[in-house]
């Protein structure tokens, strides 16, 4: 269950719909027992944010290979470029050196769809949330806006990926269900866990190349 205690009962079910929808380094502060998240087994500790601490995730509970990690990488993609292997759920930042920092993704079923190049056009600090039409079509209890928080569906950041200076609406982006980390989940784009996020948005610059890749290939 993610941190939404502070939720009202009606905030909460949106919430999830929302959440269902979108598309360690730092110093860390333990729980303490009377913390929003002390009964929630999913997080151990929180690292300071503004405006809000980012939940910090019980690694113990996910398989070994999603945590964020420095792997040899032979893409040929140029240091500084950001990977999305959808097939396989990471994300890899490449690095000098034949290597790239690795980190577990969960998918959506409109970014497991959409494959390509683009680039990071804007990058957003606890980013408001507008559902697509196609988005509110589906889920008519969706409100037309959702401003960022804990109970946000993209998180603690976000990057938007433009091509030819126009937002494609395709996200990468943090999430409050930690457990759909390495899935292919209902919707949305490209979902990190959100202290992945917070560490990728610290590495990674406007302008930034974004290939996605389907079968290992671009689209041609």
């Amino acid at each position: 269950m993610p941190p939404f205690r502070n939720l009202t009962r009606r905030s909460f079910v949106i919430a999830l719909a929302a959440s269902a929808a979108a598309c360690q380094h730092q110093a860390v502060t333990p729980v303490a027992d009377d913390s929003e998240y002390a009964d929630d087994d999913w997080y151990i500790g929180t690292i300071p944010d503004k405006p809000y601490d980012i939940p910090l995730v019980d690694r113990s509970k996910m398989k070994p290979e999603l945590a964020r990690q420095t792997v040899s990488y032979h893409g040929g993609e140029k240091p500084g470029s950001i990977v999305v292997d959808i097939d396989q759920r990471f994300l890899y930042l490449v690095q000098p050196g034949d290597t790239a920092i690795r980190y577990g993704i969960g998918v959506g079923r409109q970014g497991f769809s959409w494959r390509g190049m683009a680039y990071v056009g804007r990058k957003a600090v606890w980013p408001d949330w507008r559902p697509t039409t196609t988005m509110k079509r589906l889920l008519k209890n969706l409100p037309d806006h959702m401003e960022g928080g804990l109970g946000s569906p993209l998180g603690a950041r976000a990057l938007y990926l433009y091509q030819n200076g126009h937002d494609i609406l395709f996200r990468i982006h943090g999430t409050n269900e930690p457990w759909s980390i390495g899935e292919q989940v209902s919707s949305g784009c490209i979902r990190l866990l959100n202290e992945d996020i917070y560490d990728l948005y610290n590495r990674v610059e406007v302008g930034t190349i974004v290939y996605v890749k389907k079968n290992g290939r671009l689209r041609t």
